[in-house]
């Protein structure tokens, strides 16, 4: 089974999604239908809403609701976009100029808020007080991530310890929430709730680790930003941090220069010190143990194609190219 098999597993299901989606941002004002339209229709994996689907129908869900709470994972993600492309000044994302990029930072972050809160709108309609204490306990680790990014911004002393702590906040918090919020939606029982939230964690880590590793060792048109745009912006992601740890003196004085200015002027020897020093391998290698992890945890669930889905998913993670 690959991505594209899994997708199709779902195919009825993804189409409500979308359909969720466009009736849900529609608002009277204009520019917030544009900007939300933009993102949304922005060519993204829509990895997140799939999620949902493929792991409430592995808990054996037959009811109607799932692809709200597969749009609500969805409009947490796009506000967290937004949001994230302001703070970071980014002007690319998926291959397309940014929303900031064309409508200017205080229309993003507005119409951030204004995804943000539909969100939570289409929450209370789910009827679910343990639904609702999810999402509202996993945006509040997001945000939470988002300042601990900042404060590790420009620090080349940033310990693997804080790295994963900002990429648990941030991105697996988002796919553990999802898959939980399915188990719920199904009526699962607690050890299968517990589960399905472990193999959501566990995935959102090891998409994160593969994002890490592809933005110096991917291309600018596949990846959909420009390579090295993390260095840019401060973050010392853990190919970094591994080679400052690792490195020559020469290689280190280099690195902790380029995280404290967030200079790109180098990137060619810092990729190389990146690669000479095993940082990308070593991310990657915690990477596939992440995946193996994912699928590890959803050996409750009994054997169904979904759940061969969620292994599928598990190994496209660490296996894409973008």
């Amino acid at each position: 089974m690959s991505f594209e098999s899994v997708k199709a597993l779902v195919e009825s299901d993804l189409r409500q999604v979308d359909a969720v989606i466009r009736h849900r941002l529609a608002s009277d004002v204009v520019l917030v239908n544009q900007i939300a339209e933009y993102i949304v229709s922005s060519g993204g994996k829509r990895l997140r809403p799939l999620l949902v689907v493929v792991c409430a129908r592995a808990c054996g869900y037959r009811g109607e609701r799932h692809p709200e709470a597969a749009a609500i994972i969805e409009f947490i993600h796009t506000a967290t976009l937004l949001h994230d492309d302001v703070v970071d000044g980014s002007k690319l994302r998926r291959g397309r100029d940014t929303a900031n990029e064309v409508w200017g930072n205080e229309a993003s972050v507005l119409v951030g808020d204004y995804v943000y809160s539909r969100s939570f709108e289409m929450m209370v309609s789910l009827e679910s007080m343990r639904i609702m204490d999810v999402m509202a306990g996993a945006t509040n680790k997001i945000a939470e991530g988002e300042v601990l990014q900042l404060l590790n911004a420009n620090d080349p002393d940033t310990t693997e310890e804080r790295y994963f702590e900002v990429i648990y906040r941030k991105t697996a918090k988002l796919f553990e929430a999802g898959a939980q919020v399915a188990a719920i939606l199904a009526g699962a029982s607690a050890q299968v709730e517990a589960a399905m939230a472990a193999y959501g964690r566990h995935l959102g880590t090891a998409f994160q680790l593969v994002d890490d590793v592809l933005d110096y060792q991917s291309n600018s048109e596949e990846l959909g930003k420009n390579l090295g745009d993390d260095l840019a912006e401060g973050k010392p992601t853990l190919p970094l941090i591994y080679a400052l740890r690792t490195g020559s003196e020469a290689q280190r004085v280099l690195i902790r220069q380029s995280i404290e200015e967030g200079n790109i002027d180098r990137l060619a020897e810092i990729t190389a010190a990146i690669e000479s020093t095993g940082g990308l391998a070593y991310t990657a290698r915690l990477a596939r143990r992440e995946a193996a992890l994912a699928i590890e945890a959803i050996a409750v669930l009994p054997d169904s194609a979904y759940k061969q889905a969620l292994r599928e998913l598990a190994d496209f993670s660490v296996e894409r190219t973008h």
